[in-house]
Parts: structure tokens; C-alpha cells; sequence
């Protein structure tokens, strides 16, 4: 027999018992549903996560900082000649497969702006690398190289500001907009008329200023501009402005100089306090970072929290799957029984076929076609539910996912996940009527022929 006188009979053998056959396809069809979806929620969770990620930062970004050797009788301690400075800078330049590097330090300090006083987390960067590190602004422009005493303000960093004369004045710190906090800033930071002051009680009240240190009298104020507004998210970009490094560093000049802080003690110090580090290609990011730790320095990256994440996703999928793939073995039974209790039927058939000529490769092979025609059904239908499932489930929760600020869905179902559930539950079918095809070919003629 050829190979299309084999597909006309299975088929044919499939339609005159429609409803065992449409029982046995069902059977499938919720087998290969289950593990669809149960996989989909699994995926879905994994790539919630890394979108989660990238809201908090670049994924190929290491964050490197001093190394401190742990002590058990004096807790940590420095180590020595590992320093953030330039020499480092240009170590880690040297690592192949780092793309940028942009060393940074920290102040606090208080900006005045009209009647409006912020306490703002101050970082002083390189401007000429800002674009390399991904920032992008939501209005206005990035630094330049050229700006001394130009601000660019992360996009939550304005409700900070409040009022310090009026009482009814509320604070929302660091958080931005939330259920019972207003959609807009309370001003805009793009603002040519600002005061920016290590004098943390500026602008108050005499009764509600600090006590302070009778010999400190902080630096006088500097006038600065905003200049640009970095988009949304919830990284360190956020909640942060930035200016020119040199800039900071000539206020913590004249800062130490008013605190009256011993050079010697600063030359000790690091001259950074991080350094950024980005790699070209998210794959090397590991390699670098361990290389990064063998000179002696910390680092760290969210490629660490993706790595714990990804084996929470894998043990989810691998848990999710197995529930669902209980669903397709008891379908995979029931097509060895549909396919035996076939072969009973038409033993007097099969002998038929012996006698004729048939050979038992044909007779096998038109079971095992039966049975992956069952596979290939229940699988092709069961994806077409699944994503009917996955749909539902998405439209239930977009309001809820939504509110926590997440665009995956809870249910995520990938062309490779759709092909394999159908390449699978095919095989499940295959499998499945072996037995029964090996059977059928072992039958006695003469016995199959006088079976009635």
C-alpha cells in the first residue's frame, strides 16, 4: 500500500467510530491545553520579571565599589590598595568586553527654588558618557560637557519640593504619584532660578532650623539651573539628579574647607565612590563581573537577581508542566485503549489484509497513523484553546497587572511553546499506538480471517 491508500483508511477508520474517536481527541485537547497553559504562566512570570529589571536599571550595567575584608573580631576593614580613583577608571577600561566606564560621588544637599526647598540626592558624573549609560529625558536635555552649574533631575525627584512656610503643606518623599498624592509635581524643576546649599535647614523657619555646630558656617549657596527631566521608572535615575563631576567636586571642596577636614585624611579616601561599568553584550556581563572581583573590588549587577530569578522561573515551569502533563498521560491511555479496542474490532479485517498481501510494516503503520492523527488533532485544537484560555486569563487580570505597573499579562504563550505542545502531543500519539501496531502485526492470519 502507499502512503496515501494509508491515510484514506485511517481515516476512514477514525470516522466510523466519530464518537470514540471525538472522546479520545478530547482527551488530548486538555492534555496539551493543561500544559500550555500551566507553561504560560511560568514564561509570563519570567519575562515579568526581567521587565521589572530593566525598570530598576540596565541588565549589562556593573556597579563596582571598594573591596572590605571581613574581620571577625573588628567587622569589616578596608582592603588595602584597592582604591576607586583613576588608575582603576582605566583598569577597568582595559577588560575586554567593557564598553564604558563612568566613575561618580555622592552629596546631599538642599536646592531652593522660590518658596519650594528639596533635600536632593546629588551624583556628579561625566556628561560626555550619559548617553552611553542609557539616560533619556522626558524634556529638556541631557548635561553637556561645557554646563558647570546645570541639574538634570530625575522624574520623581521634584515631590520632593514642599513648602516650608505653609502648614498645610504635604511631603511626598522620593514616592511620586500614588492613590493619595497628586498626578502632577508641586513645580518645574526646569527652573533657571535655583540655590543649591549644603545648608540643610535653608529656607525654614528660625524655630524649626537644627542645632548645628557653633564653628561650621555652611559654603554660601551656588546658582544653578535645571536643564532636563529624565524619564519614568524606578531606578536610581529617578530619584536622583546629576551635574557635572568636576562641579561636585569643587562644592565638596569648599565644603571639607568649611568643616575644616584635614587634606591628609581626604588624600586616604577613595576619589570615587562607584564606578560604572558597561559591558557590550548582556552575555558577557558575568565574565566581566568575575573579572572585575579578581581585581579586587565588589561588584555588583541585576544580572545577579536574573540568575535567581531564572531558576524560580525554571522550578515554576518544571512544577506547572508536570501538573499539566498528568492531563496529557491519562490521554495517552486512552489512546492505547481507543487503538486496542481497534484492533479487536477488526482482527478479521487485519487478517483480511495478511492474506491479501499486506506487509506488516503497512498494518503497523496504518495503527501508528491513527494514532498520531489523534496526537496531531487533539494538539493542534488544544493550542487554539490555550490561547483562548491565555486570553481570558490576560482580559481577567489586565486591571490588576496593570495597577502594578506590569504589560506581560499572567499568561504567555511563545510561537516555540505552541509548535512543541503540537510536536509533543504528536509523539504522546505515536507512542502511544506502538503497542497496539506491534500487536496487530503479531496476529495469526488464519485465526484473524475465522475470528467473527
Amino acid at each position: 500500500m502507499n502512503n496515501l491508500d494509508l491515510f484514506k483508511m485511517s481515516a476512514g477508520s477514525l470516522l466510523r467510530r466519530k464518537l470514540r474517536t471525538i472522546l479520545t481527541l478530547l482527551g488530548v485537547v486538555i492534555g496539551t491545553s493543561s500544559i500550555v497553559v500551566m507553561i504560560s504562566l511560568g514564561i509570563a512570570m519570567d519575562l515579568s520579571f526581567k521587565e521589572s529589571l530593566k525598570q530598576m536599571g540596565s541588565l549589562n550595567v556593573i556597579e563596582v565599589y571598594p573591596s572590605y575584608d571581613m574581620m571577625p573580631s573588628m567587622g569589616s576593614r578596608r582592603s588595602e590598595g584597592i582604591k576607586l580613583d583613576d588608575q582603576a577608571v582605566r583598569t577597568l577600561e582595559q577588560i575586554p568586553g567593557v564598553e564604558a566606564v563612568m566613575p561618580s560621588k555622592n552629596a546631599y544637599m538642599r536646592i531652593s527654588a522660590g518658596k519650594m526647598v528639596g533635600d536632593v540626592s546629588l551624583i556628579g558624573i561625566n556628561p560626555e558618557l550619559m548617553e552611553a549609560f542609557d539616560f533619556k529625558v522626558q524634556k529638556g536635555r541631557l548635561l553637556s560637557s561645557s554646563d558647570k552649574d546645570a541639574i538634570v533631575f530625575g522624574q520623581r525627584v521634584a515631590f520632593n519640593f514642599r513648602n516650608p512656610r505653609s502648614r498645610n503643606q504635604e511631603v511626598h518623599i522620593m514616592f511620586g504619584p500614588g492613590p493619595d498624592m497628586p498626578e502632577e509635581p508641586p513645580l518645574d524643576l526646569i527652573n533657571d532660578k535655583m540655590l543649591l546649599t549644603w545648608d540643610m535647614s535653608y529656607g525654614e523657619r528660625r524655630s524649626n532650623k537644627p542645632d548645628t555646630d557653633s564653628d561650621y558656617t555652611p559654603p554660601p549657596p551656588r546658582k544653578v539651573k535645571g536643564v532636563g527631566i529624565l524619564e519614568g521608572g524606578f531606578s536610581e535615575k529617578a530619584y536622583s539628579a546629576y551635574i557635572n563631576l568636576n562641579t561636585l567636586e569643587e562644592l565638596l571642596e569648599e565644603e571639607n574647607k568649611a568643616r575644616h577636614v584635614d587634606k591628609s585624611k581626604q588624600r586616604k579616601e577613595d576619589k570615587y565612590q562607584n564606578i560604572k561599568v558597561k559591558v557590550s553584550d548582556i552575555q558577557q556581563v558575568e565574565s566581566v563581573q568575575e573579572r572585575i572581583k579578581a581585581l579586587g573590588f565588589q561588584a555588583h549587577s541585576l544580572s545577579d537577581m536574573v540568575k535567581s530569578m531564572k531558576e524560580t522561573s525554571r522550578k515554576m515551569q518544571a512544577i506547572l508542566g508536570g501538573i499539566g502533563a498528568v492531563s496529557l498521560l491519562v490521554a495517552a491511555i486512552g489512546i492505547t485503549n481507543t487503538m486496542i479496542m481497534s484492533i479487536y474490532e477488526r482482527t478479521r479485517e487485519i487478517g483480511v489484509m495478511k492474506v491479501l498481501g499486506a506487509r506488516l510494516g503497512d498494518i503497523r503503520d496504518l495503527f501508528l497513523l491513527e494514532a498520531a492523527m489523534i496526537g496531531l488533532g487533539g494538539g493542534c485544537v488544544g493550542l487554539l484553546f490555550s490561547y483562548l484560555v491565555s486570553y481570558i486569563l490576560n482580559r481577567v487580570t489586565a486591571g490588576f497587572m496593570g495597577s502594578m505597573g506590569g504589560d506581560v499579562g499572567i499568561s504567555v504563550i511563545t510561537w516555540e511553546l505552541g509548535l512543541a505542545a503540537v510536536v509533543f502531543a504528536t509523539m504522546v500519539g505515536i507512542i502511544s499506538g506502538y503497542s497496539p501496531a506491534r500487536r496487530a502485526m503479531k496476529l495469526s492470519a488464519l485465526e484473524a480471517i475465522r475470528t467473527e
